[in-house]
């Protein structure tokens, strides 16, 4: 089982206990946002690559062209993201959020270059502090 694990800095806050913080793989969720937005004008041009960079300044990380990624901490942070993307929607064009465990995640099928890749294995604990 994959475990986040966070250390904080000797400070207690709330009921929080102090030490370390465990996170189980079916809680942490990826977030992935995808697109299709016209880019016939330069006005359509200019407004899909502002939704781009928004989705960089949020912490999303680039996929392909029109894939975005993003891991989460459970279902409230996830609809915390979606209502900040809605709220920065191009004017035309369609924009898709999936969601799905690191769990889920981790078993997803790769093809590249005509050939299947070696399935992605998530580290055993990631620190973050």
């Amino acid at each position: 089982m994959t475990t986040l694990y966070t250390q904080r800095r000797g400070e207690r806050t709330g009921s929080v206990p102090a030490g370390p913080t465990h996170y189980s793989a079916y809680r942490l969720m990826w977030m992935l946002v995808t697109f299709d937005l016209p880019v016939e004008t330069k006005k359509e041009r200019s407004a899909a690559t502002r939704f781009r960079e928004f989705l960089l300044d949020q912490g999303f990380e680039r996929s392909q062209y029109s894939n975005y990624l993003r891991l989460v901490n459970g279902q409230e942070q996830f609809e915390t993201y979606v209502r900040r993307v809605g709220a920065n929607l191009p004017e035309r064009g369609d924009v898709f959020v999936f969601q799905f465990t690191d769990r889920q995640y981790e078993n997803i099928v790769r093809f590249s270059d005509q050939s299947r890749r070696k399935r992605r294995k998530n580290p055993e604990q990631i620190a973050l502090f």
